[in-house]
């Protein structure tokens, strides 16, 4: 078993080669959002811009010893203002990042999917939660558990390329994608897995690219070799996953808190889809999850930097 944290820790130490990403965050305006944000920057990752009201922020500066003179603050009256003021930074280009504050998550998104002044983009939003399991070799990739509830195929063509596309940016070569179910088989009775076998054949057909599909797989049969071995599952995925897609976000809910609360995993979260990475921290995130978050959102920033520049050239 690896070494609790070690994903993680990787994660965060290839950050560290990297400029701090400039990062709108969204009314960091108590001590969690505040000091994730200063910690970020003190490790090089963020390069943070302050959005919200001044007094309070500097209220919990001063109240909990944070350095916060070195960042740019935008000073706007409350969390809605943040919000709307943090994206805008965002549209301009100011912040190739955007990270959430101690407002609600439902303001925060408002702002980002609202018409004509949001970062939408053709893709469908979705979120992605990056766990790190003690007993696995590798971090894996649960999505969606967080934004769309219900989502259609069409929906889930989107979550399992942008899910692909964080794999890539996370050094992921060929990324192996699970697509879940009760079953491992294709049956008329239930559709997720009729969903799994299209999805699989759109990606044959170069519809999803950049990962390698397989499905409907049992969440037994996806990551562990020997669950795949028995049921005699000859695929390149089975046992190997480093993606896992769930039907919906109540299967996908609450397989990422089982990992948490019943196999000791951490889960950074990030929103991709929008027009830069959206960081979503939760208050009872430990430092190491924000800091691995961050570093996420930062890694997944340079690939489109990169990328773009290559489009350019």
């Amino acid at each position: 078993m690896e070494r609790k944290h070690e994903k993680y820790e990787r994660l965060i130490a290839r950050c560290k080669t990297l400029s701090p990403t400039p990062t709108a965050v969204a009314h960091p305006c108590d001590e969690n959002s505040l000091k994730g944000a200063v910690e970020a920057a003190e490790m090089g990752i963020l390069q943070p811009i302050l959005v919200g009201p001044r007094s309070k922020i500097e209220a919990v500066a001063a109240q909990f010893g944070l350095d916060i003179s070195k960042f740019e603050l935008v000073d706007v009256p409350h969390s809605v203002a943040a919000a709307e003021a943090a994206v805008q930074l965002a549209r301009e280009g100011r912040a190739e990042l955007l990270m959430k504050g101690s407002l609600h998550t439902d303001e925060l998104m408002a702002a980002v999917v609202r018409s004509g002044t949001g970062l939408r983009t053709a893709r469908r939003i979705s979120h992605c939660f990056i766990m790190d399991v003690p007993s696995l070799d590798r971090a894996i990739i649960v999505t969606d558990a967080a934004i769309n509830i219900f989502p259609s195929m069409e929906d889930k063509m989107h979550i399992i390329q942008n899910a692909i596309d964080l794999a890539l940016s996370l050094g992921i070569e060929q990324p192996k994608v699970a697509i879940l179910s009760a079953m491992e088989t294709i049956n008329p009775k239930l559709q997720s897995t009729i969903e799994a076998g299209a999805l699989c054949k759109m990606a044959d057909r170069g519809q999803i690219t950049g990962g390698i599909l397989d499905g409907p797989l049992a969440l037994d049969n996806a990551v562990d070799l020997n669950a795949a071995k028995i049921k005699k599952i000859e695929s390149p995925v089975a046992g190997k996953a480093d993606i896992l897609v769930v039907p919906d976000l109540e299967a996908g809910n609450m397989l990422a808190k089982s990992l948490s609360f019943m196999a000791d995993a951490d889960a950074a979260g990030i929103v991709l889809g929008a027009r830069v990475p959206i960081i979503l921290t939760s208050r009872a995130d430990s430092v190491l999850t924000r800091l691995a978050s961050c570093a996420v959102a930062a890694l997944v920033a340079r690939n489109r930097r990169e990328n773009a520049s290559k489009v350019v050239a």
